[in-house]
């Protein structure tokens, strides 16, 4: 495959994601503003669809509107994000990803294409969902990396045997503290990435409301993800099952927070707020 079919192929990829994002977007907007709906709260509401109908403007057409304005600040941001994530990979390394964060990966594909880099990628499955085996794994491979995909307790195998150079991940939540939130699995794979003497750099933007991991939530999730899969029970019926959907990684697991602004020791992360925050969403 040629530079111009995989920057074709990018293209496609990264516009579908853009189309379920307004789709989905525009669906929780319009489902807010209809007055008595089932959704319906003043709190609510789309600040740009009140403004839309208070002007006698057709309120969807502000929030694809709006949506798209939020989707290019989001993805010029992580773009950058992306350039820094790709500069730390060895050329002909090796990766291991979590989940799928769905900016980064495109962004650190196009990066590394600008940069001339490849490298072989180990994405971990992710149970229950399978994120990374579904779309990360699929991602990668379709731009013509090197790409195998291992369940969530081959990890210590991988970085063992494989030749892991680097682990990396998105986070769901970055607190200023240096704690990150991300999809469950992560705890543990960064607690193995750090006995393997294996750097691990996470991918995103500090959340300026969250001080310290004492204001991150843990969802608990549908436990029925973890008994069956596709409808195929996995247990009898008298197991239970819990499915929190993220854990929380501490700072000194951490060996770099990559943000639009460069990459943060985690402990020093609260210094990103020291200069101008550029809006994100």
């Amino acid at each position: 495959m040629n530079s111009k079919m995989l920057f074709y192929v990018l293209k496609r990829v990264l516009l579908a994601l853009l189309t379920i994002w307004i789709v989905i977007t525009v669906t929780f907007f319009v489902m807010h503003s209809i007055p008595g709906g089932p959704f319906a709260s003043e709190k609510a509401i789309s600040a740009e669809a009140q403004a839309a109908l208070e002007a006698g403007k057709d309120p969807i057409e502000a929030i694809v509107e709006n949506t798209v304005e939020s989707l290019n600040r989001r993805y010029s941001t992580m773009q950058i994000v992306g350039d820094h994530l790709a500069e730390l990979i060895p050329q002909g390394g090796t990766i291991l990803t979590q989940c799928f964060g769905e900016t980064i990966i495109g962004t650190v594909i196009r990066a590394a294409r600008c940069q001339n880099k490849d490298f072989k990628v180990f994405c971990a499955e992710t149970r229950p969902y399978l994120q990374g085996a579904r779309l990360t794994s699929g991602c990668f491979a379709q731009m013509g990396f090197d790409t195998t995909v291992i369940t969530d307790n081959m990890v210590a195998y991988a970085m063992e045997r494989e030749g892991i150079d680097l682990f990396t991940s998105a986070a769901d939540t970055i607190a200023r503290d240096g704690h990150i939130a991300n999809k469950i699995g992560t705890f543990q794979m960064a607690i193995l990435a750090k006995y393997f003497g294996i750097p691990y750099y996470v991918t995103g933007i500090p959340d300026q409301d969250k001080h310290s991991k004492d204001d991150i939530v843990i969802e608990m999730r549908d436990p029925q993800q973890v008994l069956s899969y596709r409808g195929i029970p996995n247990t009898v019926p008298e197991v239970k099952a819990i499915y929190p959907s993220f854990d929380v990684v501490p700072p000194h697991l951490i060996s770099g927070v990559v943000t639009d602004k460069g990459v943060y020791v985690p402990y020093l992360l609260d210094h990103y707020f020291d200069s101008d925050v550029k809006k994100f969403y």
